[in-house]
């Protein structure tokens, strides 16, 4: 595997603990997570590997999220 490959494989997996985790501790679907994880502004940065956001927890990350959202998960 080449180094792109590997980046799109850990991102992947990323994505899936992040969207899994906000999910829960919101109390909210898996479907409803996804909506808010792939139209916000994060996604955009993680898939862009703006400041290497990437490499941080997934639990930080779902923190992000949810202070970007918090008007979206009343």
């Amino acid at each position: 595997m080449d180094e792109k490959v590997l980046e799109q494989v850990y991102q992947e997996n990323l994505e899936e603990r992040l969207i899994s985790y906000f999910a829960e501790k919101n109390s909210i679907s898996l479907e409803k997570a996804m909506e808010i994880y792939y139209t916000s502004r994060l996604s955009n940065l993680i898939y862009d590997g703006a400041n290497d956001i990437q490499y941080l927890d997934y639990k930080v990350l779902a923190e992000y999220l949810q202070q970007e959202n918090t008007e979206r998960l009343k």
